[in-house]
């Protein structure tokens, strides 16, 4: 039994695994949930260079992900963490994607709030910051339902598919203590 790291009414946020791929494959194979992801795998072979990358913010200290699971079935369900984890300003971007027939479920609303709070208190940020791609209406209406600030918007800073796109970016500070 894998650890579990954050628990919530409905659900368990532990570690990715290498176990994980088929899942992680999955979600990240899927156009709908990749439209406005940044990346997107056409094979189960490829899906291990994710893989690797998830191993390797472990190991540098630069990030943490965690599977989201259901509680009452262990399904996975989809994943969530941070990335670009900087120590010295302690902050971190943070990521997100949910398998498609798990929209609408209040799921991200329901672990946010604790993966914020892991963040800041056991990941000692900060700062957290969301980039989203200017399209993605309901991912940056989530994040302004959890109290993350809309900073500005960078025009045309990166090409998907051969077309410039450009991010928003939100961010969350941590509670005054």
């Amino acid at each position: 039994m894998m650890q579990t790291l954050i628990e919530t009414a409905r659900f368990n946020l532990r570690l990715i695994q290498p176990t994980d791929i088929d899942m992680v494959f999955k979600g990240l194979s899927d156009p709908i949930i990749t439209k406005h992801y940044g990346v997107h795998f056409d094979s189960l072979e490829h899906t291990k260079e994710q893989m690797d990358w998830f191993e390797n913010l472990e190991k540098t200290g630069t990030g943490r992900w965690f599977a989201i699971c259901e509680k009452s079935t262990n399904t996975f369900v989809g994943a969530i963490g941070y990335n670009d984890l900087n120590k010295e300003h302690r902050k971190a971007e943070i990521g997100m994607w949910l398998l498609a027939d798990h929209w609408g479920k209040g799921t991200l609303s329901e672990v946010m709030p604790d993966v914020l709070d892991y963040g800041f208190q056991e990941l000692n940020l900060h700062r957290i910051e969301g980039y989203v791609d200017s399209g993605n209406v309901k991912c940056k209406r989530a994040l302004d339902k959890i109290n993350f600030q809309y900073e500005g918007t960078m025009r045309d800073c990166e090409i998907k598919n051969g077309t410039y796109l450009s991010v928003d970016i939100y961010a969350c500070l941590a509670p005054s203590s």
